[in-house]
């Protein structure tokens, strides 16, 4: 099992990700938010890349489907929902369809399409993602959305964290280098918190007063699943279920 790293939406290439399993992550907050919203019983998440496309989904059924995300960390005007997972509460969210739209992670997901698996990973769910990895047992791609197509150093801290937890499950697995730098940091910076606190993202969610967002979503491994994005949906799916969805 070969292991690597896309650092940013904007570095993914089709080569790249071709046949792979994929863990997309956007820890602040994306994919914190679409872990925590399936988690609490939504019943499945259908990311888009524009504000225009999430309202016309939505609006074919506005019973059954919320609108959540955000453009440049803020809310969308009109959604339900921002890009918070604090938002996404159970009685909010349970049996409801959630159509969203981010500024990095849905653009990462969708731009990952020809992968053979697409995960959705964080913190929050780090050791149920690399379970599932060792599951699959394909070649493995870690893809950081990045912030606005840059580099981020709370991606990066979450990948060395996910090759961790790989690697105290699996010891015979080949690091690309990238791979091997995102651990070494890790090991190095092992509470996370304190570490990211230094990235400019981290940065700009404090100036909005989001703490307990930020808090919330430094936490290792408090949810026990990992949503899956095929077809257009992100769910936990049975097999037959994704035979419906097919």
């Amino acid at each position: 099992m070969k292991l690597d790293i896309i650092i940013s939406a904007d570095d993914i290439k089709n080569e790249k990700v071709k046949d792979k399993t994929v863990v997309v992550i956007d820890i602040l907050r994306a994919t914190s938010v679409i872990i925590t919203a399936i988690n609490n019983g939504c019943t499945q998440v259908i990311p888009t890349l524009t504000v225009e496309e999430a309202l016309k989904i939505a609006n074919k059924d506005r019973s059954s489907c919320v609108l959540g995300g955000e453009r440049n960390a803020v809310k969308i005007g009109g959604f339900d929902f921002s890009n918070s997972p604090l938002e996404y509460k159970d009685k909010l969210i349970k049996g409801k369809k959630l159509v969203m739209t981010t500024t990095n992670g849905t653009r990462a997901i969708k731009r990952s399409v020809l992968a053979k698996n697409i995960l959705i990973g964080a913190m929050i769910n780090a050791s149920a993602v690399s379970k599932k990895v060792i599951e699959l047992n394909n070649d493995v791609v870690i893809v950081n959305s990045g912030t606005y197509g840059q580099f981020s150093i709370d991606d990066f801290a979450c990948s060395g964290y996910i090759l961790n937890c790989i690697l105290k499950l699996k010891e015979d697995v080949e690091l690309a280098d990238i791979a091997k730098t995102a651990l070494y940091i890790y090991k190095q910076n092992d509470k996370i918190k304190d570490f990211i606190k230094h990235a400019n993202h981290y940065k700009k969610l404090k100036q909005l007063h989001l703490e307990d967002d930020l808090n919330y979503c430094c936490k290792k491994d408090i949810i026990d699943l990992v949503p899956e994005y095929k077809n257009g949906i992100i769910g936990v799916f049975k097999d037959e279920e994704y035979k419906k969805i097919c």
